[in-house]
């Protein structure tokens, strides 16, 4: 069986190629991916899925960072006229965009996989043919590869059905970028009774694996929390009557300086970053209005919950020494991923003894840079019991990710979808 998988995977390569293709040429931000889930949720009914989109993927009051209703009408109404089925496109309006989909067979485990589906704001410089149409949004991470595959061991697992026993559960989210979409989906309750969940990423081999294809979970990526503090103060005339004024310069330029001053923690490494400040309307009045976007990250989640609530004291403070007001808005967070060991042996063995040109490293963790919301979805699912665990697929890139000359080689993606599907099957197999 694992041998017709691999020749389903191979069978399946140019539709990955051409879906990822499509996605990569229309490409969406977070809660803008109106266009991708149409995609996804109109393949996998045709492949015999129950599939939910709209709020049951993502509550309303667990979503982060949502854009302006304005950017996202637009978007909504963008996806529309390149094509998206209308049918598809209506529950997803507002922002509600992602896909839950599910395929029982009988009695057994219950097995799940999550991909992620959002680009990037970036500005595409590859020169590929199927670059990006949208000005200034680029899939730069590989996440149209992502869904590329998840749709491709889909459709493999469900001609094989016969073969297995028990539940697959596919998970489409949106707003990984950031970190916004994955608490929502984790809250929608969809994980609640799996035992296995995968998701995977693809990254450039510029690692310490060598010469390997594939590491079978990660583990200790950074957990992060997004904030944007909103200052208000009271406008005045800076020459006539600055005493009647309530600047909020100050307070903005106090707590930059003490953010970058946060003592770090001895439990293990710690970030903190300013991204962007916008304050004031002219350079003759009190500015009585500021945006700061800041993040901060940590090893570990307490560490990373040690430099919010640090941050947060001093958002706070530096508003209350200039008698100004703040306001503090959570637009993204993770905890850090930690995979299941058991998980990522048996990902590795399936690989050793199944698909020997598929080539795990020896050691069955792998460090992973930065930060990744799948891991609500991992805490979600060990906290009742499961496993989870987060493979690594590795290629040769273009560009490092998140860069505008990022590209990956496709061939990678039939490595995932066999690796993948091969895995899944081997959990639910009768």
């Amino acid at each position: 069986m694992f041998q017709e998988i691999r020749r389903q995977a191979r069978a399946f390569y140019p539709e990955a190629v051409a879906i990822r293709r499509r996605l990569h040429q229309y490409p969406e931000l977070g809660w803008c991916e109106f266009a991708s889930t149409a995609l996804a949720a109109e393949k996998l009914r045709q492949l015999g899925f129950q599939v939910l989109t709209g709020p049951a993927v993502c509550p309303e009051g667990a979503r982060m960072g949502l854009p302006p209703e304005a950017d996202l009408e637009a978007a909504w109404r963008q996806a529309r006229q390149e094509g998206a089925p209308e049918g598809e496109l209506l529950p997803l309006r507002g922002g509600f965009t992602g896909v839950l989909a599910e395929f029982s067979h009988g009695p057994g485990p219950v097995a799940a996989f999550r991909c992620d589906l959002d680009a990037l704001p970036l500005t595409e410089e590859t020169g590929l043919p199927f670059a990006s149409r949208h000005p200034g949004v680029m899939h730069a991470c590989g996440h149209d590869g992502h869904t590329a595959m998840a749709l491709g061991a889909a459709a493999i697992l469900r001609n094989l059905s016969d073969a297995w026993s028990g539940t697959l559960k596919l998970i489409f989210q949106p707003a990984e970028e950031g970190v916004r979409g994955g608490r929502a989906v984790a809250e929608s309750g969809f994980l609640d009774d799996v035992d296995f969940l995968l998701g995977a990423h693809i990254f450039g081999r510029g690692r310490p694996e060598g010469d390997c294809d594939l590491v079978p979970g990660a583990f200790g990526s950074l957990a992060t929390t997004k904030l944007d503090a909103e200052f208000r103060g009271q406008a005045s005339h800076a020459g006539s009557f600055p005493e009647q004024g309530r600047s909020v310069m100050p307070a903005m330029a106090a707590a930059v300086s003490a953010l970058y001053g946060i003592p770090r923690h001895s439990g293990g490494a710690s970030r903190v970053n300013v991204g962007r400040l916008e304050a004031g309307s002219g350079r003759n009045v009190t500015a009585d209005w500021g945006r700061m976007e800041l993040e901060v990250r940590g090893a570990t989640t307490e560490i990373n919950r040690y430099m919010e609530e640090n941050a947060r004291r001093i958002l706070d403070g530096a508003a209350q020494m200039q008698g100004v007001s703040c306001r503090i808005q959570t637009a993204g967070g993770a905890p850090s991923v930690e995979s299941s060991l058991p998980l990522c042996r048996r990902i590795q063995e399936v690989c050793r003894r199944e698909f020997p040109d598929i080539r795990p490293t020896s050691y069955l963790q792998g460090p992973s840079e930065g930060s990744e919301d799948f891991s609500w979805l991992m805490e979600r699912v060990k906290a009742r019991g499961g496993q989870a665990a987060f493979p690594l697929l590795l290629a040769d890139t273009a560009a490092p990710a998140h860069t505008p000359r990022f590209d990956f080689p496709e061939p990678v993606m039939q490595t995932g979808m066999t690796a993948l599907a091969g895995v899944l099957y081997d959990i639910l197999r009768k």
